[in-house]
């Protein structure tokens, strides 16, 4: 297991995402670490739609203490079908309990998201990690723009996707894939062409599906192990409180984590798989920052989008049978359980500077 808890090189990284319950946690993680730059944070919509999800973002930065990082909205719809999202897995406006005063758009922060993206990698080859924890609507459009892309980033962390494996929209398809298929499809394809052209493997995105990220299964002792070890008050989240308890929490980002995974908790619950909360993204933000252990496989990978039945789903070729290079590496194992302990440690740090 390839184990980079002890790489601290600071990464400069472009963060894409659609805020989101994990994708929150996932922020304040990586405003937490030191190490990493956040360069940008553009927002899709999936979860929510766009504009709520840079509220959320803005919203977020702002509490972690990193303000001027600039939040930037492209697309407003996935390529080709209609948006769809998830209020009943994040709550109405995407964090679930959690509130937080919008901190408003800032001077620049009109400017297109996929532009600002492709000029960010033109200006700074080989330097810039991107985290993808949304539909991928924004990436495709980046590479329909830039072709060049795959070769001007260092890094691609892809959150999506499920092969040989239950979905979690459908029996088959992850959400991020489900809201823009043909969006992921692109990205598949582009870099089937760029692998065909000579990308060196290391280029070639690092993808986090189900399988891995479903392992990241937190329960709600969780929220009381980042209070003490933030040595704050007791914070205990039970499933035998009334539906919908709020934080009481004097400590502002404690607060937001009680109240947002509470609703997660409580969403999980409903649809029978326990009081407990899948952290997708935050495992696929380790990855990018280089804090969490996995290892990967090359495969080759496409997404359907023709078949009503099996619409949304992602095809992995871990053989080669369609003869064609691989085009990402799929994540096939990692730790929950150091991952957990990075997170609370992490949090605690920033909760303490508050």
């Amino acid at each position: 297991m390839q184990n980079r808890t002890q790489n601290q090189k600071q990464i400069r990284l472009l963060i894409d995402n659609d805020t989101g319950i994990d994708d929150a946690l996932a922020l304040a993680y990586l405003c937490a670490c030191d190490h990493v730059d956040i360069v940008a944070v553009t927002s899709t919509p999936g979860n929510v739609n766009a504009d709520q999800v840079a509220a959320n973002n803005r919203a977020l930065l702002t509490l972690c203490g990193n303000p001027e990082v600039p939040v930037l909205i492209g697309a407003r719809k996935p390529l080709e079908i209609p948006l769809v999202t998830t209020e009943e897995t994040h709550g109405l406006q995407g964090v679930g309990y959690a509130t937080l005063p919008d901190a408003g758009a800032r001077e620049g922060e009109d400017r297109d998201a996929v532009d600002f993206w492709n000029d960010a990698a033109r200006a700074n080859p080989g330097e810039l990690t991107v985290l993808l924890c949304a539909p991928l609507t924004n990436f495709a459009l980046a590479l329909r723009r830039e072709p060049r892309l795959p070769w001007l980033l260092r890094k691609v962390v892809i959150m999506g996707g499920a092969f040989y494996y239950q979905g979690n929209t459908t029996p088959t398809a992850e959400w991020n894939t489900h809201v823009d298929p043909h969006a992921a499809k692109e990205v598949f394809a582009a870099y089937t062409a760029a692998a065909e052209a000579g990308l060196p493997e290391e280029q070639l995105p690092i993808v986090c599906a189900l399988e891995t990220t479903e392992r990241f299964e937190m329960r709600p002792g969780f929220v009381n192990d980042l209070a003490m070890t933030a040595e704050l008050d007791e914070e205990h989240v039970r499933e035998t409180d009334p539906e919908g308890t709020r934080s009481k929490a004097e400590n502002l980002l404690l607060r937001y984590v009680s109240d947002a995974l509470r609703f997660y908790f409580e969403f999980h619950r409903n649809y029978d798989q326990g009081y407990i909360a899948h952290v997708h993204d935050y495992f696929a933000a380790g990855v990018a920052a280089g804090t969490l252990e996995y290892q990967t496989k090359l495969a080759t990978l496409d997404v359907e989008t023709e078949s009503t039945l099996l619409f949304g789903t992602t095809v992995a070729d871990f053989r080669g049978l369609w003869g064609k290079p691989a085009n990402a590496k799929v994540v096939t194992e990692n730790n929950p359980a150091r991952g957990f302990d990075e997170l609370r440690e992490k949090l605690a740090d920033l909760a303490r500077r508050m």
